[in-house]
C-alpha cells in the first residue's frame, strides 16, 4: 500500500490561556495534486492548521506527514518550514521597494543567470505580470501583489502550496481571475494547493477537497457536490447554501414530517417554487441580483427566502409555496 502523499493524524494545538481557540484532534489525508479547501469563519483555526502543516507550529500532539516522513515544526527544526512547501501569509511577505523581476529572481540562486531569468521570466508570464516587471511592489495594488507573491512561491516548483485567505485584498473582477489562475496553476502544473478562507464560495468554486472547520475541528469534509447535496448539520448547510432551517414544528405542520428533537429540515433557496396552491406565504422583500430576485417570504411566524426570475413579485404579494427538495439534518 502506497504512502498517503499528505497525512494529518490526530493533530492538535491549543494556545496559552484559551480552552477553545486552535485545533483538536483533525485527521486528513490529501492527494498529490488535489484542490484543497479549509473553510470557516473567524477564529475556527483555519490559519492555524496550514502553519501546522507548514511546520511554522508545532503541535501539541499528533503530527504531519509529507510523502512518508514527519514535517517537523520549530520545536525541532531550526528554520521552520518544509522544503517541498511555500505558504503566502496574508502580508505577501514581499519587497516592497524592490521591482517585481527582482522580487521573484531573488528566490532563486545565481548558480546560473541565464536559466535564473528565464525561470522568472516564464513565472512572471505563467501568471500574467510580465507587464509589472519593472514596476514596484509598493505601487502595486493589492491583487497584483498577491500575483507576485504567488510567482516567488512558484519560482522555486514547490509540491504544496498554501495560501492563507489569498482572495482577502482582492477586488471581486480580480477574485475571478485569481480563481482561476489558482486552479489552472493547480492542473497544469501539478501542485497540490491548499487554501483557507472565510468565504464559502471559495471552497465550492474551486475545491476538489473541501473540509469545513468550526471552533477547531472539522465539522464535515468531502467533495463540495456531496457536503451541499447532504450537509452533516444545519450549521454546514446554512454556511454553504444560504439554506432555510426549518423546525421539527413546521416540518410536521406544512409537510407531515414527524421530526426527532435534534433534527430540522435544510431548504436551499432555489429548492423553493412558487406554485398556484400550496403553502401559503406573503413577499416580505424583493432584493435584485442580475437574473434572478431573492425573495425573504413569511410563511405564518417563520421565514424563508427562496429565489425567483427577476420582477415577477414585489413586497406585500400573496404567494403559495411548494418544496421541490429539502434534506433532514441535525441542529
Amino acid at each position: 500500500m502506497s504512502e498517503a502523499f499528505l497525512s494529518i493524524q490526530q493533530l492538535s494545538k491549543s494556545y496559552p490561556g484559551s480552552t477553545s481557540a486552535g485545533v483538536f484532534e483533525i485527521d486528513l489525508q490529501i492527494n498529490k495534486g488535489a484542490f484543497v479547501a479549509i473553510v470557516g469563519e473567524s477564529g475556527s483555526g483555519k490559519s492555524t492548521l496550514l502553519k501546522l502543516i507548514y511546520g511554522l507550529l508545532s503541535p501539541d500532539i499528533g503530527k504531519v506527514d509529507f510523502k512518508g516522513s514527519r514535517v517537523f515544526g520549530p520545536q525541532e527544526k531550526l528554520i521552520p518550514g518544509h522544503e517541498c512547501m511555500k505558504l503566502i501569509a496574508q502580508d505577501f511577505n514581499l519587497n516592497t521597494y524592490a521591482k517585481v523581476y527582482d522580487n521573484i529572481a531573488a528566490m532563486l540562486s545565481n548558480t546560473d543567470l541565464d536559466a535564473k531569468k528565464q525561470k522568472t521570466l516564464e513565472t512572471m508570464e505563467f501568471l500574467r505580470i510580465d507587464h509589472l516587471a519593472d514596476r514596484r511592489a509598493a505601487d502595486l495594488s493589492g491583487g497584483e501583489q498577491q500575483r507576485v507573491a504567488i510567482a516567488r512561491a512558484l519560482v522555486t516548483e514547490p509540491e504544496v502550496l498554501l495560501l492563507d485567505e489569498p482572495f482577502s485584498q482582492v477586488d471581486v473582477m480580480m477574485r475571478k481571475q485569481l480563481r482561476a489562475d489558482l486552479k489552472r496553476l493547480c492542473t497544469h502544473l501539478g501542485i497540490t494547493m491548499i487554501l483557507v478562507s472565510h468565504d464559502p464560495f471559495d471552497g465550492l468554486s474551486l475545491a476538489d477537497q473541501l473540509i469545513l472547520i468550526r471552533q477547531g475541528r472539522i465539522l464535515q469534509q468531502g467533495h463540495p457536490k456531496e457536503i451541499i447535496k447532504q450537509p452533516v448539520n444545519a450549521y454546514v448547510a446554512s454556511l454553504l447554501g444560504e439554506a432555510n432551517i426549518i423546525p421539527p414544528a413546521q416540518a410536521e405542520s406544512w409537510l407531515g414530517l414527524n421530526l426527532k428533537p435534534d433534527e430540522c429540515l435544510a431548504v436551499y433557496p432555489y429548492e423553493i417554487a412558487i406554485t398556484d396552491a400550496g403553502i401559503p406565504a406573503v413577499v416580505r422583500r424583493v432584493r435584485y441580483q442580475l437574473n434572478i430576485d431573492e425573495l425573504d417570504v413569511k410563511v405564518g411566524d417563520h421565514s424563508l427566502t427562496l429565489n425567483t426570475p427577476t420582477g415577477q413579485f414585489k413586497t406585500g404579494d400573496e404567494i403559495w409555496l411548494q418544496f421541490n427538495n429539502y434534506r433532514v439534518v441535525t441542529k
